[in-house]
């Protein structure tokens, strides 16, 4: 499909006209979708509880003779880790601990054999983007505190850091000047394309790790993703970011379609590096321009209230595009936490967003299930799924950022413990200088990543999973 043009200014809307639209959704809210106070804790998590609950019943993977860690079809192994994320952050902002040995299980069930979210049974699909959203999950769990694993099982920085490491091995340079690709293997298709949301993650854990545990070699790769990101053109000088392009061209076809997960993945990246550099003019300036260029992702009728504007407006969304929205509205909120001053700015979306998702969220027997279409306020599109479920409840909980502790590091109460080698075997720390590496540790760092840069030449137009 091609970009669509959005100016900002047809997206923002006048202030009387969120003002409206809030008193209107408030006031339906009687008899219509899920009962929300938008200032009321109990209200919000009361609402958010019915959000998760209705998500859960997809999951199977802790019913007997199913796999943890796994969605039935036709969704892709990447969203369930997505799901977890999701709630992590359901208690982290509500308390409520009824679904954390389930996410325990699943999180730690997934990690591979090597502790890195590199699953066999997964080859087949097994994206950057895919083990990435299984890294960010887990960073959240250190993150925030939630509770350790048993000692003998992989720890949630360590897996952070693994997931990281075995990516950085794959930074490519013979194509495009750098970045990371699509697909992990030769064999899959997209393994010649280098998408935003790949290196989106790897540079939001890249500034996440650099955070938590103080070291500039993680604020470094950072700083190394972002400018890569710029330079080949995936994120425009209005701070658009657009989906990829094709090494088999050298990154000359950008496809210019535009996500609401990209923004959102470099917005809270941007965010961490904002906080590790204390407050520095370059990342506030780079965070205010990313959140300014997502007033593309607000109706034009209903203020305030995200749209994903790729697909939404066409019902077009395939099941990947339904749960977009969720990660942009975690990580807005989770901006607001390493960069408070934003606080006031991305409230006001967040608040008629989950007002607005609230009201559609009246679908299925139980008049509780959640469509996509926020805008649509209480007319039901139709639509049910993780992705939807996902979605509301991410901006729902996210009404409660202000009341939750801002995330821990390693110097302010974290207890994950780490492994700056773990899942390179350990050929590969990225928090030792790179002269102080032995020879034969350069030679197998080398080896895996020409194992990776061996280039598959059968393309195919791809379509995002």
């Amino acid at each position: 499909m091609p970009a669509r043009a959005h100016s900002n200014h047809e997206r923002n809307g006048p202030a009387w006209l969120a003002l409206l639209f809030l008193i209107f959704l408030t006031l339906s809210q009687v008899s219509l979708g899920l009962k929300l106070d938008l200032d009321d804790p109990d209200s919000i998590k009361a609402a958010a509880g019915q959000a998760a609950y209705d998500m859960i019943k997809y999951y199977d993977g802790n019913q007997t003779g199913r796999i943890p860690g796994n969605l039935p079809d036709p969704y892709y192994w990447w969203e369930c880790g997505a799901m977890f994320g999701s709630l992590l952050d359901y208690f982290y902002y509500t308390g409520d601990d009824q679904y954390n040995e389930l996410v325990t299980e699943g999180l730690l069930f997934q990690v591979g054999p090597s502790n890195d979210y590199m699953t066999p049974n997964q080859t087949k699909t097994t994206g950057n983007d895919d083990q990435g959203f299984w890294g960010m999950a887990v960073m959240s769990a250190a993150e925030q505190k939630f509770p350790d694993p048993p000692a003998n099982k992989p720890q949630w920085l360590a897996l952070a850091q693994a997931v990281f490491n075995t990516q950085a091995l794959r930074w490519d340079t013979q194509f495009c000047g750098g970045g990371l690709r699509w697909q992990v293997f030769t064999f899959n298709t997209g393994y010649d394309y280098k998408n935003t949301i790949s290196n989106g993650v790897f540079f939001n854990l890249a500034a996440r790790l650099a955070k938590y545990t103080g070291n500039q070699t993680y604020a470094d790769w950072a700083e190394k993703a972002w400018d890569w990101t710029a330079d080949v053109g995936l994120m425009s000088p209005e701070y658009h970011f657009f989906d990829g392009a094709h090494t088999t061209l050298n990154c000359n076809d950008t496809n210019r379609q535009q996500w609401t997960y990209n923004a959102g993945v470099y917005m809270l990246g941007a965010a961490n590096m904002y906080n590790f550099t204390k407050g520095s003019d370059k990342w506030r300036s780079r965070l205010d321009n990313i959140f300014n260029a997502t007033a593309m992702f607000y109706s034009p009728t209903a203020a305030n209230v995200m749209v994903e504007v790729a697909c939404e407006p066409y019902g077009t969304c395939n099941t990947d595009n339904f749960s977009f929205k969720a990660y942009l509205a975690r990580w807005m909120a989770a901006t607001t936490k390493m960069a408070p001053y934003t606080s006031e700015m991305i409230m006001q979306k967040i608040r008629a967003s989950a007002a607005a998702a609230a009201l559609q969220c009246s679908g299925g027997a139980s008049g509780t299930l959640c469509g996509i279409k926020w805008s649509d306020g209480a007319k039901y599109d139709g639509t049910t799924g993780v992705g939807q479920q996902m979605s509301a409840l991410e901006i729902i909980q996210s009404l409660l950022v202000s009341r939750v502790s801002a995330p821990v590091t390693q110097d302010t109460g974290g207890t994950s413990k780490g492994d700056p080698s773990a899942g390179s075997g350990g050929t590969f720390d990225p928090t030792i200088p790179q002269d102080t590496i032995h020879q034969r540790d350069r030679v197998g760092a080398g080896l895996l990543t020409a194992l990776v840069l061996v280039s598959g030449f059968g393309s195919a137009w791809w379509m995002i999973s």
